[in-house]
Order: structure tokens, then C-alpha cells, then sequence
């Protein structure tokens, strides 16, 4: 016999899955938490670089992003952990003509959405990041508000706090079998046991896709490798994560920042794509990405990496998530294809699919569904996904 109803399943104790398992138990909701994995954030989530931005060009990123932006910048406050927050703000410095147009068109749209984003001088940029490359250097986008915290730290503070209020977590266990009647999802079977359910959520990152076939529901998602590193601590010497947008060969973009131990984070973007799940390190990355980030930032010259690794960014083609219901089953819910961006927007996400679960969506929520409805025609583009 299944076990007692939970109001709501959620299949993946990651970036999403956790911070939903916790908007959902402060609702006094019953939820199940189902992993594969043997604890949370064991696929994605740990390889975050844990960037905080809400410096998106759409309204549901922004918004969203806005809202993680609040809770992780008062968590330590209101609950105790430190989770390693840091307001360090996010730059995208422009050194050529295009880039610097590109970005100041998009600042139009952005403060049209509420977002606090800048553009400052060169030398007002140098003040935030001194010793940067100003050889070209036109100026640069400053959020101030943006930021940075540790993804261990994070993700295991909301876990426990979800656990206290009485979410559930059954770990090492992955889901076989979906079983539907009347249009709902009324139980789901997995390798140890069954359990019924109000609402199922696909959170389940890399796995999204295998998830949604279980009840035939196509989902265009495709994971893409990216690596990053990490650089021994050293005293704090520069503030925004810097973005740089221009393109060289074997990458599109790369960023770092440092944060709040000290260390220097970096990640890049590969061109072409890497697709499918490839964890393993390669030995193009780093002398890649060094070239890149000792060509905007000399002072990087003398840091010591500690370690490099790789994790995927689950894709849409347009750089959106699919979050919402289906049409063809209302207590089914995906939020998925973040796109590399789980981390940051995994709080304001938890908090959407509460509402939309208990039915308490306001005027913003429905604007902020529109973009990522599973059902449209992905026609539109992410400009920084």
C-alpha cells in the first residue's frame, strides 16, 4: 500500500528541490523530498561558483533573482547560519565599441524591471577593481546589490531548516515508475517503495528529461558542460564578480570574483558547447581561462589554483527555465532548465512553486510564468545565460 499522502513529492534535493521542500513546509505543507544521490546538492549544486545576480534581461529572471537575492542576504540574520553571503556586486566591463552599446541598451531594460544596475566611468571602475586592464577599457555595468555565497553552506541551511519544520527526505533512492489516472498523477513507484501525492515537482537538474518521459512529457533540456576553478585564499583586493563578454577562441565569456574565504572564483563559457554529462577535469581549461583572466586582470599572475572541476548546465534553447504546470497534467510541475543558474535562483523559485501550489499566485507570478512556459515557442534569447 502507498504510504500516507504527501501534498507534494519533490523529485531532486538540489539547487531547486530544497529551497522548494522549505517554502513548502513553512506552508505547513507534507512534503517528500526523493534523491538518487546520498545527500543534497550532490550533482550540480556543489559545483556552483555560488554568483548571485539578478542582473538578467528578462522581467521572471530579475524578479525571481531579486527575491534570492533577499533571502540569502538576510539569512544569517534571521536564522543564524552563515551561509557566506558577500554584496559584492556584479561588473561587465566593455572594451570594445559593440559590447559596450550592447550593454548600455540592456541597461534601459533592466531598470525598467526594477533591477539596480549602473553604468560607471573607467576610472570609477578601477576604483572597484584596482590594477584592472584599462588599456580599451570604455567602462562597465555596476550592480551593486548582486553578490555571492557558498552553495555548501547555502544548501545545507535550508535542508535543515526544511527538516525542522517536518519535510522528509528519502535519499539513494530514483524514481521508476509514474503512475497518472484521470489526467493526475495519483502515486509514484520508485526502486524501494511507493507514495501517493497531491502534486509531484520535476526538479530533478540532469535528469529532468529521463523524469518527464516517465509520463511522456517532452522536455528540451540538455545538459552542457562547463568547468571552473578555484585559487588558494588570499586578503580581499577587489569587490564585483567580473564578467567578461568578449569572445576568443574556445570560449564565448568567463567571470570571476573572490569570495568571502578569499579565494578567486573563475568559470568560462566553452565555444563550441560540451553536451552530456562529462565530469572529468581537462587539461585545456585552465591554461584557457589563466590567458583570459591575466589579459583583463594582472594582478591574478602570482594566485596558486588549488583545483578545477566540471558540472553541467542543464539547457533550454533559449537560456529560460521551464517552470509551471502541464497541459496535460494539473498536479505535475516542472522547474527546470536553469541553465546553469540553480543556484541563484533556486530561493525565489521555492517560494513561486509554493504559490502555485497552494493557488496563491499574484499578477507578477502570471508575468513571470510567461517566460517560462514550457509551451512557448523558444524563440526569444537569454542575453547573459
Amino acid at each position: 500500500m502507498p504510504n500516507k499522502n504527501n501534498d507534494v513529492i519533490i523529485i531532486g534535493a538540489g539547487s531547486i528541490g530544497v529551497p522548494a521542500a522549505l517554502s513548502l513546509a513553512e506552508k505547513k505543507l507534507k512534503v517528500l523530498v526523493i534523491d538518487s544521490e546520498h545527500s543534497v546538492g550532490q550533482q550540480n549544486n556543489k559545483k556552483a561558483i555560488g554568483g548571485v545576480r539578478a542582473t538578467h534581461s528578462d522581467f521572471g529572471k530579475i524578479n525571481i533573482c531579486k527575491r534570492s537575492i533577499e533571502i540569502f542576504s538576510t539569512w544569517k540574520e534571521k536564522y543564524g547560519n552563515d551561509i557566506g553571503w558577500l554584496s559584492h556586486g556584479y561588473s561587465f566591463p566593455a572594451y570594445t565599441e559593440d559590447i559596450e552599446k550592447k550593454l548600455k541598451d540592456l541597461i534601459k531594460i533592466q531598470t525598467s524591471f526594477g533591477l539596480n544596475i549602473k553604468w560607471i566611468s573607467s576610472e570609477e571602475y578601477e576604483t572597484l577593481v584596482p590594477g584592472i586592464e584599462m588599456k580599451n577599457l570604455r567602462g562597465s555595468t555596476y550592480s551593486p546589490e548582486d553578490g555571492s555565497c557558498s552553495p555548501l553552506l547555502s544548501i545545507n541551511a535550508m535542508y535543515l531548516r526544511s527538516l525542522s519544520l517536518g519535510a522528509e527526505y528519502h535519499f539513494s533512492e530514483k524514481v521508476k515508475h509514474i503512475i497518472t489516472q484521470n489526467n493526475k498523477i495519483v502515486k509514484i513507484k520508485t526502486n524501494k517503495d511507493e507514495y501517493s501525492c497531491g502534486y509531484l515537482l520535476n526538479a530533478a537538474g540532469n535528469n529532468a528529461t529521463e523524469l518527464a518521459k516517465l509520463i511522456d512529457i517532452d522536455l528540451s533540456i540538455f545538459p552542457d558542460n562547463h568547468e571552473a576553478g578555484i585559487t588558494e585564499p588570499v586578503k580581499r583586493f577587489f569587490e564585483p564578480m567580473i564578467v567578461d563578454l568578449r569572445k576568443r577562441k574556445g570560449s564565448t565569456n568567463f567571470y570571476f570574483y573572490q569570495n568571502n574565504e578569499g579565494q578567486v572564483v573563475f568559470c568560462i563559457t566553452p565555444e563550441p558547447s560540451i553536451l552530456g554529462i562529462k565530469n572529468d577535469s581537462t587539461s585545456a581549461f585552465l591554461p584557457m581561462c589563466s590567458r583570459r583572466m591575466l589579459e583583463v586582470y594582472p594582478r591574478l599572475g602570482n594566485l596558486r589554483v588549488r583545483r578545477t572541476w566540471r558540472g553541467q548546465y542543464p539547457m533550454t534553447p533559449d537560456g529560460f527555465p521551464i517552470i509551471g504546470k502541464t497541459k496535460k497534467y494539473d498536479n505535475y510541475i516542472n522547474a527546470v532548465g536553469m541553465c546553469g543558474q540553480g543556484f541563484m535562483l533556486g530561493p525565489g523559485v521555492g517560494e513561486l512553486i509554493s504559490r502555485i501550489v497552494l493557488e496563491e499566485k499574484n499578477p507578477d507570478d502570471n508575468r513571470i510564468l510567461e517566460s517560462f512556459d514550457l509551451y512557448r515557442d523558444f524563440s526569444g534569447m537569454e542575453q547573459f545565460k
